[in-house]
C-alpha cells in the first residue's frame, strides 16, 4: 500500500479536494496527493476567472492528465478570488507539489459563519484517509 501526503491541517472532500483555511472568510482549494497520483502526469488544468462564483458540490474546472480529464468540484459555494496562475505554463505543480505551488483557486465566503458551517461538512485528515485506504 502507497501512503499518501494526508496533512493534519487540511479538511478533505470525498472527490479528493482540500481546503486550507486562509483568513476567516477564505481558503484556498487544491486536490489531494492521492488524486494526482491517480490522475499520473497533469498537462492542463483549467480553471475559473477570478470574480467567478463556485457552487458546493458542482464542477468548477478541470484537470488533464495523460490518462484521463477529471472535473474538480467546488467543496463549498464561495467567490474565486485568485486563481493558480502558474499552473497555466505548469499544470504538473499539481503532481509535484499538490499542497503548495500545485494550489487552484482561493476563494471567499460571505461570512466567518458560512465558512465554519461549510468545513464542518468536509472531512479531516483521518475521514479522507478512511475513504483512500478503503
Amino acid at each position: 500500500m502507497t501512503d499518501f501526503a494526508t496533512p493534519e491541517d487540511l479538511r478533505y472532500t470525498p472527490e479528493h479536494e482540500w481546503v486550507r483555511r486562509t483568513g476567516a472568510t477564505t481558503v484556498r482549494i487544491g486536490i489531494t496527493d492521492y488524486a494526482q497520483s491517480q490522475l499520473g502526469d497533469v498537462v492542463f488544468v483549467q480553471l475559473p476567472e477570478a470574480g467567478a462564483e463556485i457552487a458546493a458540490g458542482e464542477s468548477f474546472g478541470e484537470v488533464e492528465s495523460t490518462k484521463s480529464v477529471s472535473d474538480v468540484f467546488a467543496p463549498l459555494t464561495a467567490k474565486v478570488t485568485a486563481v493558480n496562475i502558474e499552473l497555466d505554463a505548469n499544470p504538473e505543480l499539481v503532481n509535484s507539489s499538490p499542497y503548495e505551488d500545485g494550489w487552484l483557486v482561493d476563494v471567499e465566503m460571505g461570512s466567518e459563519n458560512d465558512l465554519d458551517e461549510a468545513l464542518a461538512e468536509t472531512l479531516d485528515a483521518e475521514g479522507y484517509r478512511g475513504i483512500t485506504e478503503g
